[in-house]
């Protein structure tokens, strides 16, 4: 076969890798493939291709795909980065989540290449060879491993509880899933934050949320509740979570689960025959107290007062 047609042969080869990448490739697959890098040159000043970060070419002029973007960072970080945390888990189909920043992880000790605005390549200690998912294109690690990075790595904690909420509630990941990962950390921040938050997502918590429900309460001023009160409607015998009888007010605590499908048309009967009955439903999920606790215990308050209770009420009976 002669030269020129082998040259030929690994151009074509690249623009197909670069298909499967977006349309994305680094400099070193170009060269590696046979252009040179006047060539390349040449290309680019011509406006054929466009330049993408400090490493990368996009062999087209048109707008960047969501894949070109999450390729380009990956090959930004070097021949060992991966798409990890949140990064990761949009990649593994996470929606409606927006991560900012593309995180792209790589061992400790290697060479961080780029530093830009969009992309964070960052060293971490947590970096193996085991954590990435086999045969992910472009390279991530593995859901379980990139949802619990992703709540250790969030900017906030309500940050946290929502992106590692939002990957068991989108059936990427499950409690189980994640809990086998928190073991392996030993040391880290929200540790305990990211344990309390498995086990409400596990449906193993018992009453820990309305353990954490009555906490606010109290703090808040309000008066004491009866606690899983058996109410009897024509439609049937439910169980409340919190009744203040005397002011004709029921709150109900939603765990995570609630917001599953196979929930939705029970808890929705349930409510609506209580409503009948006559009494203020109010819902309060689990996830809302650790989000925006105070915008929820504001209604509560305000539905107690319009029953007639205030500040020197005595509790409910």
């Amino acid at each position: 076969m002669e030269i020129s047609e082998v040259r030929r042969r690994r151009r074509r080869l690249a623009l197909e890798l670069a298909d499967r990448q977006g349309g994305v490739l680094c400099r070193t697959q170009l060269y590696a493939a046979g252009f040179s890098r006047g060539e390349v040159r040449a290309q680019l000043r011509a406006e054929r291709w466009q330049s993408v970060g400090r490493h990368c070419v996009a062999v087209h002029t048109g707008p960047l795909t969501d894949l070109a973007r999450l390729w380009s960072a990956v090959l930004e970080g070097g021949p060992r980065a991966v798409l990890d945390g949140d990064s990761s888990l949009v990649a593994a189909g996470l929606s409606r989540y927006d991560p900012g920043r593309i995180r792209v992880s790589v061992p400790r000790g290697a060479r961080v290449r780029h530093r830009g605005t969009s992309v964070d390549i960052r060293q971490t200690r947590r970096w193996d060879a085991g954590d990435v998912e086999p045969g992910s294109s472009p390279p991530r690690t593995r859901t379980a491993v990139a949802a619990v990075r992703a709540g250790l790595w969030a900017r906030t904690e309500r940050q946290a509880t929502l992106v590692v909420t939002m990957a068991v509630q989108q059936r990427l990941v499950t409690p189980e899933e994640l809990a086998a990962e928190l073991l392996r950390i030993r040391r880290a921040r929200r540790r305990a934050l990211l344990g309390g938050l498995v086990l409400e997502l596990a449906g193993g918590a018992g009453s820990l949320g309305e353990l954490d429900v009555l906490r606010a309460l109290r703090g808040r001023g309000l008066p004491e509740p009866d606690q899983q009160v058996l109410r009897r409607t024509s439609s049937g015998s439910y169980y409340l979570d919190f009744r203040w009888v005397r002011w004709g007010l029921v709150l109900e605590i939603d765990g995570v689960q609630h917001g599953w499908v196979e929930n939705v048309v029970a808890d929705a009967v349930r409510h609506n025959a209580v409503a009948m009955d006559g009494d203020v439903v109010l819902r309060l999920p689990v996830l809302g107290l650790r989000l925006v606790p105070e915008l929820f215990l504001d209604q509560v308050e305000e539905a107690l007062r319009r029953a007639g209770w205030s500040d020197g009420g005595a509790v409910a009976s």
